[in-house]
């Protein structure tokens, strides 16, 4: 199941040992973070439609805890055909009203997130082995992935998800910079393979640059169409915190170009 493009470009893969280590160090800061939530905090908005903070870390739990379920589960067939990264970002927006369903039967189950989130990055450790197998497939809600694949996911969810807190709190959440590139390059993969094409190219410095969306190529030079932004602001809207005019006001993001406005192609991720 190819995205658009998809078999037309290199696929980027991703050190499982590395990305295991990313999300193990990202889990932590999220803890901290955790931690320091007074009692009103856990009810003020997230910034997310409907979800307060203490919603929001319920979902951080179910995506730590996410994958050893996928790992306990019946795993797919040998040889079944596997999907990638970019269909995983490009098809989450079809799911969002039963994670959002799922999320919020789980919080009324919750009695303690903090308690919750402890519990849930503690079984993290007994994964290692099989996460980080390339050759280990799991299902996903969109198709069997490898397992290593899944595991990127979730760095892209807690990293995601690590802004959210840190913006709708006001506490200062550390970031791991192999979470924060990891997250990055899978957002603007999913850009290039939903807007295919080599007319424009999106830089997010110093940790993506791909070309995107149909029109004439470049063949030396600068491209004539240039988007240019910084890996926390790619983040927000890669995933509708933000949008793209705003963030052009705000000189937050450099366009250049007349195919250069992104606005059509984003969210990338629901």
């Amino acid at each position: 199941m190819p995205t658009p493009g998809e078999s037309r470009r290199r696929v980027r893969t991703y050190e499982p040992t590395r990305t295991w280590g990313a999300l193990r160090a990202q889990v932590g800061h999220v803890r901290v973070a955790a931690r320091g939530l007074t009692g009103e905090q856990w009810k003020w908005p997230s910034g997310l439609p409907g979800w307060d903070v203490r919603l929001l870390v319920v979902h951080i739990v179910r995506q730590v805890e996410a994958m050893g379920t996928m790992l306990a589960a019946e795993p797919p067939a040998a040889g079944a055909k596997t999907v990638g990264l970019d269909t995983w970002a490009l098809s989450t927006a079809g799911i969002a009203e039963k994670l959002d369903a799922a999320t919020r039967a789980e919080e009324a189950r919750t009695a303690d997130p903090l308690v919750a989130l402890e519990a849930a990055a503690e079984q993290l450790a007994a994964l290692e082995a099989e996460a980080t197998r390339a050759d280990r497939l799991v299902p996903s809600p969109f198709g069997p992935m490898r397992a290593s694949d899944f595991l990127v996911t979730r760095l892209v969810e807690l990293v995601v998800h690590s802004d959210d807190l840190a913006r709708a709190t006001g506490i200062e959440i550390g970031f791991d910079r192999h979470a924060v590139a990891g997250a990055v390059r899978v957002l603007a993969d999913a850009l290039a393979a939903k807007a295919p094409g080599n007319s424009v190219e999106v830089r997010v410095p110093p940790y993506a640059a791909v070309q995107c969306v149909e029109g004439p190529r470049h063949t030396r030079g600068t491209p004539p169409n240039v988007v240019e932004t910084d890996p926390v602001t790619w983040l927000r809207l890669s995933t509708g915190r933000t949008s793209f005019a705003d963030e052009v006001d705000a000189a937050r993001v450099s366009a250049s170009g007349e195919r250069a406005d992104l606005a059509a192609y984003l969210p990338v991720l629901g």
